[in-house]
């Protein structure tokens, strides 16, 4: 199979019974979830496969239990296809990003665990001391919402950005509730096809998360991390982390600045890439990379019929 690059969703793709299946036929998968379990003192894994979802959705689980699915999935496919070429890159969309420092190598499992299950903390607490949410608008580019964007924040003296430029007309934006609706009510007058807002209580990528990076610093500066095995593509950049000091940055910097998908995904595909395999739960990164650049291959590893059709398009 030709270059292949590995893609870890973000928050928003955790569902009710995720990572189950895996668990069940492949032993990685389920000691993975044990391991989860027995790091964070509660049942991950039950939460995980069982919800309830209103629980499962609460971003200081809703992070934890996304990395967890994500490298179960992983480490199934490492068990089931102990062949697997080794990826030419990997990348996470926001948190997602924490699963992908860990498929490289430069995070351990437990770290990363650790680390993610702070963010959602801090995210949570950021929310209760500046409340927002984030809206997606379809049919407009990054461009024009920017512009769009600066004109709410000045009219109403708030805080709203891009904050998911995640693929050609598909854009998120994020600030507190004054800007944020008055960006969305002008993106409708300016053609917009849909304009609807996402349900998170959380104005993520956005300024409004400043106090969270602040503690989150502490914690990353605290935690081992070692160069990536592989290049991984940062969601601020849209370009490698190549060195530690790098991926320290790019960590705390990602939880104000917008997640650049569309750009890093064409520089995978600019460097070679012309396969991508989604690991954990939904298909939402392979929908994208399908309007970003239909020409490539794409997989979707959520459960072991995934696998199976991953072994066999490598083995023809």
């Amino acid at each position: 199979m030709s270059a292949i690059a590995l893609l870890f969703p973000g928050q928003g793709s955790q569902t009710v019974g995720m990572a189950q299946e895996l668990a069940a036929r492949y032993r990685s998968a389920a000691d993975t979830l044990a391991e989860a379990d027995a790091l964070l003192g509660f049942s991950l894994s039950s939460l995980c496969f069982y919800g309830p979802a209103d629980e499962l959705t609460d971003t200081i689980n809703a992070q934890p239990a996304l990395l967890a699915a994500s490298v179960a999935a992983w480490r199934a496919v490492q068990e089931a296809i102990p062949h697997f070429p080794t990826p030419a890159a990997v990348a996470g969309h926001s948190m997602g990003e924490y699963s992908a420092l860990v498929a490289a190598g430069a995070l351990t499992f437990a770290d990363g665990l650790r680390l993610v299950r702070e963010r959602g903390r801090l995210m949570k607490e950021a929310d209760g001391r500046s409340p927002g949410g984030m809206a997606a608008v379809l049919g407009l580019d990054a461009d024009q919402m920017a512009a769009i964007c600066q004109e709410a924040a000045a009219a109403t003296g708030g805080i709203v950005q891009v904050a998911n430029d995640n693929c050609p007309g598909q854009v998120v934006i994020s600030g507190d509730e004054a800007a944020l609706e008055r960006a969305m009510a002008a993106a409708g007058a300016a053609g917009a096809r849909k304009v609807v807002r996402l349900a998170v209580s959380i104005a993520a990528h956005s300024p409004l998360m400043a106090p969270a990076a602040d503690e989150l610093r502490r914690a990353i500066e605290a935690t081992p991390i070692r160069p990536p095995a592989v290049p991984v593509i940062g969601n601020v950049t849209a370009r490698p982390l190549t060195d530690v000091a790098a991926i320290r940055e790019e960590l705390v910097a990602q939880l104000t600045a917008p997640v650049r998908w569309t750009e890093s995904m064409r520089y995978l595909v600019e460097q070679g890439i012309t396969t991508t395999v989604e690991l954990g739960p939904g298909d939402v990164l392979t929908g994208l990379m399908k309007r970003i650049e239909k020409a490539t291959r794409r997989f979707t590893v959520a459960d072991p019929a995934g696998i199976e059709t991953l072994r066999e398009a490598i083995a023809a």
